[in-house]
């Protein structure tokens, strides 16, 4: 996620600079064609382009939303994330009468979420947070964050059997472990269910048709300046499609992405702080870009 405006900038000048020149050259070559050629066909009356565009800008601010609530969701599902195993941090440690090996446990959790969301193998970074014998059972399953939070239950049940705990502080650890799954449950959902296939293409398709036939709307009116003007105009519709597709996917490895491994290192952090044990150092931005 880019959280420096400057060097955002430029990181949005350079991935622009390409569909620019492009742009831009088309157009040389179409008023270059109508000055010195004037081929009959090239006066192209400029409404139904006028139409076109007007349609596309529609079409694209549907989209743009879409993928922006979809992207504005799962942070806010991650949110959700950070302040529930904050809670259950806090919970283990008082009326659980101390359990830090579920504590790492949730640190492993945090991890395991992130590496799924991502398709990222993160084995390495769980394996040492977890207890051997749930380490050798969660490491073969499939959704390991589903499984990690399937043992620390198992793991609170057997406490409060052992440990004679008030079933409503049971109660209160399993709400804490139904709301980070709910959000987990959502995190997926995002990333099993992609935008529908009309948003994906279509408005990108027709973006590059209009600018194909924007500059031999406006040759005749601009002249030698069209490729000026329809270069800023094009460019402001290539703009919008781009936008739409980097918050399509808030999870694939993008600087336009949630940044989930700073809001992972956030609550690897702040949990192992909670129980004493030695914790890294906040993740800082590269170049403006925070992963």
């Amino acid at each position: 996620m880019i959280v420096d405006r400057n060097a955002g900038a430029l990181q949005l000048l350079r991935e622009s600079l390409r569909p620019l020149l492009i742009l831009f050259a088309w157009d040389l070559v179409v008023v270059g064609v109508f000055q010195l050629a004037h081929r009959p066909w090239m006066e192209q009356p400029a409404l139904p382009v006028t139409l076109i565009g007007s349609a596309l800008i529609l079409f694209m601010s549907v989209r743009n939303n879409v993928a922006y609530a979809r992207w504005w969701e799962a942070r806010t599902l991650w949110g959700a994330v950070v302040n529930n195993t904050r809670s259950f941090a806090r919970q283990a440690e008082t009326l659980a009468q101390g359990r830090p090996d579920l504590t790492r446990a949730m640190v492993a959790y945090a991890h395991a979420l992130r590496g799924g969301l991502l398709g990222a193998e993160v084995t390495a970074e769980i394996a040492p947070l977890l207890p051997a014998s749930m380490a050798a059972l969660i490491l073969e399953r499939n959704n390991k964050p589903n499984a990690i939070l399937y043992e620390i239950g198992r793991e609170i049940s057997r406490s409060v059997r052992v440990q004679h705990l008030d079933g409503a502080v049971h109660a209160e650890i399993d709400r804490i472990l139904s709301d980070i799954a709910n959000a987990q449950g959502g995190l997926e959902r995002i990333r099993n269910t992609p935008l529908a296939i009309q948003f994906s293409i279509f408005p990108g398709l027709i973006a590059r048709i209009f600018c194909v036939l924007l500059p031999l709307s406006m040759v005749q009116e601009l002249g030698w300046l069209t490729p000026f003007g329809s270069t800023l105009a094009g460019f402001l519709y290539i703009a919008l499609d781009k936008i739409g597709a980097d918050l399509e996917n808030p999870f694939r490895d993008s600087v336009h992405a949630i940044p989930m491994a700073a809001i992972t290192r956030t609550i690897e952090i702040d949990l192992l702080q909670s129980i004493g044990d030695r914790a890294p150092p906040p993740m800082a931005p590269e170049r403006g870009v925070l992963r």
